[in-house]
């Protein structure tokens, strides 16, 4: 089952310019699907798109995007912007957490339980008296992603929402996606990056170039592809270039080798 259907999309800001062409696209129900693309690509615009409404055709959950529906979709699909300061709502923690509880009528109960529960979650149940002034970029980010979260969305779209952080805050966030897909399986996370290391741990990874789908596929096939990569001019993950120099270097190299196992290699080297 589908999670997300585009079909035949296409958005332009202004007459002169067409930001995204003709987009078709589907998103299968529990799956980390990576949007990767370089700036201008029309992928920021594609991921707002799916909480609004355009020309062309978005499925959401077996809902489709019209002005009737545009609401019923924001319950099912939640996003998380790459600047955390922008969404901070709440004059601290607790309220911002709290906020989309409170426009959809929570009774106060259990809008309390909802908030430390979701809180706890992403390891911020020790800041809900805090004001954003006194959070670093990362918790910050913990609470705009547990702001998605509390609203148990079936979809959620991640804009660039990990590249204002820190190699330590970047990594916290990403474990933290594993841990809540764990928890849902059913969760379905669409993650708009330019970031190949980040897109590398996706299920499928769909590339965005001029407004248009290009290629889509397996991480670990899609970036072995060296003239696509060539033609779209993409980063190469870490990974796929350590397996590339072993494969040089002579070394038997197995396509479901972890990247442990690729180290022990590299060690036995004479």
């Amino acid at each position: 089952m589908n999670a997300l259907e585009i079909k035949n999309l296409s958005f332009s800001y202004d007459e002169s310019t067409c930001t995204l062409n003709n987009v078709s696209l589907e998103v299968k129900k529990g799956s980390y699907v990576s949007l990767l693309g370089h700036n201008g690509s029309g992928k920021s615009t594609l991921g707002k798109l799916i909480v609004g409404f355009s020309k062309g055709k978005i499925i959401v959950s077996g809902v489709e995007l019209t002005d009737k529906t545009v609401t019923q979709i924001r319950n099912k699909a939640a996003i998380v912007f790459q600047n955390p300061d922008n969404q901070f709502i709440g004059i601290t923690v607790e309220d911002d957490i709290a906020f989309s509880l409170e426009n959809r009528n929570i009774p106060k109960k259990d809008m309390q339980e909802l908030v430390a529960t979701y809180a706890s979650k992403v390891g911020m149940q020790d800041f809900l008296s805090k004001e954003p002034a006194y959070l670093s970029g990362g918790q910050k980010q913990r609470v705009a992603i547990a702001d998605a979260l509390v609203i148990n969305p079936e979809i959620l779209i991640l804009d660039e929402a990990t590249s204002m952080l820190d190699p330590k805050g970047k990594k916290d966030i990403l474990e933290l996606i594993r841990k809540m897909r764990e928890e849902n399986p059913s969760l379905t996370v669409l993650s708009i990056t330019h970031d190949v290391e980040e897109a590398y741990l996706s299920d499928e990874v769909i590339i965005l170039q001029k407004g248009e789908v290009v290629a889509s596929g397996k991480p670990k096939e899609l970036f072995s592809n060296v003239e696509l990569v060539n033609k779209y001019q993409l980063d190469v993950p870490f990974e796929i270039k350590l397996r590339q120099k072993l494969g040089d270097l002579g070394v038997s190299i197995k396509s479901d080798d972890s990247l442990e196992t690729l180290g022990d290699k590299i060690c036995q080297l004479k």
